[in-house]
């Protein structure tokens, strides 16, 4: 896990690849333990084999034992800042030791005929497996890392090595012989990887966006579009686009890659999907099904287990971080390994929102060692600056920070490594508005029966009346363009557009009426969808898999809608406290399985995750196991900001709208000033309005 920079030139000048020294020292929180650097330039010779001669260097935070190594990847002088004569690419690395602790490590990295170089950040799990692999066809290893694997997986297969991987990954290889640049990104976007054209000739590559500020030609522009989608929509939607919130800073989507010879390198990059989400419909009865998920479930959580440096979890004490806890707990018993297992968890000083008795249940359960965090608005004022920095972008809740407490109290503990449960919400219709699916479902095939039996279950368990899931179902059966106006008897929160500035946003009216919401809600960078099914992505359609309508909302939320946020926020969370956080239920085998299992294996009888909560049954504490309410380290936000520090958070809602440049108009403070008076429900927009605003200031976005 680690974090990288890249630097093209795009008119075979060099005069500013010297600065991807800057790029690395803004994330050196994503890699403490080595920096290294590697300069490509033209051979001025006429030779053919060698087209490219390399530079070495180590970075001022290099490993002092590099110089102990005779590799041709290991660097033999520092790098001062100099500029390298004709160099036409620049890769530079920063190093989170997880495997194979040692120098051999060090990243950039070569294989063994200096052809073909790599700089990546992420794990591939199943790297043990590929490399027995490709040691019966010859290739020889001289470190104990994925690193080379993944090199000389390339060496062997080319781009196809990509569908071999099992994890969790963005890397760029460069081909010294065929000048030939290679990029991926994993299937479901875990690991970033940003790019930026600059207007003084060069291409930047990087992991996170605030690398490109210390870059020359950077300026913070806002995407007015992709801030109206944060803004307005209920979720909060960022990162469903290749888009970002900077105007010209993209990103390669989960699944994407792309394959160029950098002397054609233009302003587009020739990028392509290598992986589609494969679905298909499993006839499986539920003894086969629970017996398929768990041997699944139990191979995704030990292969994550591969690490040279400790291992711990995060426990919310809900159904997926218990399940987690559980299988790691039954796995070191198997392997009689006898070191305790680390749990951290957020809690909460508010009855409604503690799960600690929850996460107290698990504990009991098994060999734990629990540590608690407790988080406050007073920490959260501390330290909302840095927090603000270290995402990149704004976010939509407070919950953000207390998973960033998490990972913090981990890290505080000598962990380097976290698995957390992120992703099973999605494909598991984890969240209550599946219900509305479900009851679609049972409505179009005419299942009136059973749709009774649902609709009454759901009542007894979670308490809807029957208008609610009425409308609910409505939802989902009603034609896009009425489903805006629907959408507001189900759901609260976000800027209404009657308080933002279209015109600052550069947003035509005309589009912002047309608004149309596709599933759970298509944002207005998606307006040239053509019909139902179909996202507008970076120009690309992308069409919705066919199946029932549980299928194709949980396809959105993966790919669209929900997790691609979620997995930004942790990966800045954990980076920040230099941590790898690995997520099970994203094993793409387990996805495509769970995604292909008949409707009511995922979501009936008024229980979500359905498969789960059964295939974990002698496994999990019956009191966690089969737990309705859901709450997911949330935070008292509400009483946050009507408590002791009222005032400093109205200020702070004050400084936002002044921030925005009169993106927010007046009614935005009056609004906020109602809910805090009780007069309006509370709900996301005064959050949201403060973390766009602070945004806006500390990266000087204009």
């Amino acid at each position: 896990m680690c974090g990288i920079a890249a630097l093209i030139s795009l008119n075979q000048s060099s005069n500013y690849l010297h600065h991807i020294n800057l790029m690395t020292d803004v994330i050196n929180h994503r890699g403490p333990d080595d920096e290294g650097f590697v300069f490509f330039s033209k051979n001025n010779s006429s030779s053919k084999d060698q087209p490219y001669t390399d530079h070495i260097f180590s970075g001022k935070d290099g490993s002092p034992k590099l110089q102990e190594l005779s590799l041709n990847y290991v660097p033999k002088e520092q790098y001062t800042n100099q500029k390298i004569p004709d160099s036409v690419v620049a890769l530079g690395h920063r190093r989170l030791s997880i495997i194979d602790l040692s120098p051999y490590g060090h990243q950039p990295m070569c294989d063994s005929s200096s052809r073909y170089w790599i700089i990546f950040n992420g794990e591939v799990y199943n790297y043990i497996e590929i490399r027995e692999e490709l040691e019966a066809m010859g290739h020889h290893f001289v470190s104990g890392t994925d690193t080379e694997v993944i090199l000389n997986a390339y060496k062997q297969w080319g781009k196809d090595c990509l569908s071999r991987f099992n994890g969790m990954w963005a890397f760029i290889i460069f081909d010294t012989k065929n000048g030939t640049l290679f990029a991926s990104r994993d299937r479901f976007g875990v690991k970033p990887l940003y790019y930026w054209y600059s207007p003084e000739g060069f291409l930047a590559f990087a992991s996170e966006i605030k690398e490109f500020t210390v870059l020359p030609g950077w300026k913070a522009k806002l995407n007015g579009p992709q801030a109206y989608d944060f803004l307005v929509s209920e979720a909060g939607l960022a990162n469903h686009t290749s888009e970002t919130l900077f105007r010209d800073v993209y990103q390669l989507r989960g699944g994407e890659a792309f394959e160029v010879q950098v002397s054609r390198l233009s302003t587009e990059l020739p990028i392509y999907r290598w992986y589609d989400l494969k679905i298909n419909k499993l006839d499986i009865t539920l003894e086969e099904a629970k017996k398929e998920f768990l041997k699944l479930f139990q191979d995704t959580i030990r292969i994550r287990l591969r690490s040279d440096v400790p291992v711990g979890s995060c426990l919310s004490g809900g159904l997926d971080s218990s399940s987690i806890v559980c299988v790691v707990n039954d796995i070191l018993k198997e392997e009689k390994l006898e070191e305790i297992q680390k749990t951290f968890s957020a809690c909460s000083d508010v009855e409604k929102l503690d799960e600690r008795k929850f996460i107290d249940e698990v504990v009991k359960s098994r060999n734990i060692e629990a540590k608690y965090i407790y988080p406050s608005p007073e920490k959260l004022l501390d330290c909302i600056d840095s927090l603000t920095w270290h995402h990149d972008e704004p976010f939509d809740c407070t919950s953000i920070y207390a998973q960033w407490l998490v990972f913090q109290l981990a890290s505080e503990n000598g962990i380097k490594v976290m698995l957390d449960g992120q992703g099973s919400d999605e494909q598991l219709c984890g969240y209550h508005r599946f219900f509305g699916c479900r009851y679609a479902q049972l409505f179009k095939s005419l299942n009136l029966l059973r749709l009774g039996c649902e609709i009454g279950k759901v009542k007894a368990l979670h308490g809807d009346s029957i208008t609610e899931s009425i409308t609910m179902m409505g939802f989902y059966l009603t034609p896009l363009m009425l489903r805006q106006k629907l959408k507001g008897l189900l759901v609260e929160g976000g800027v209404p557009p009657s308080m933002l500035s279209v015109k600052k946003l550069e947003i035509p009216n005309d589009s912002r009426q047309k608004s149309t919401k596709l599933l759970v809600g298509a944002p207005i960078s998606m307006l040239s969808a053509k019909n139902l099914g179909v996202f507008n992505d970076s120009d690309n359609l992308v069409k919705l898999p066919s199946g029932d309508v549980i299928q194709k909302n949980c396809y959105e939320q993966l790919i669209y809608s929900v997790l691609p946020q979620l997995l930004h926020s942790e990966d800045r969370n954990s980076m920040a406290h230099s941590m790898e956080s690995r997520v099970p239920f994203l094993d793409f085998r387990l996805v495509e399985f769970n995604l292909s299992l008949p409707p009511e294996l995922k979501i009936a009888d008024g229980y979500t995750k359905q498969i789960l909560r059964e295939s974990m049954s002698g496994i999990l504490p019956e009191k966690i196991r089969m737990r309705v309410d859901k709450i997911g380290f949330a935070t008292a936000e509400e009483s946050w900001m009507k408590g002791k520090n009222s005032k400093i958070f109205r200020q702070l809602f004050v400084e936002a709208v002044e921030s925005s440049m009169g993106i927010f108009n007046e009614e935005a403070l009056k609004k906020f000033d109602r809910m805090m008076e009780g007069k309006e429900r509370f709900n996301s927009f005064a959050w949201r309005v403060i973390s766009f605003g602070k945004w806006m200031k500390i990266f000087n976005v204009v």
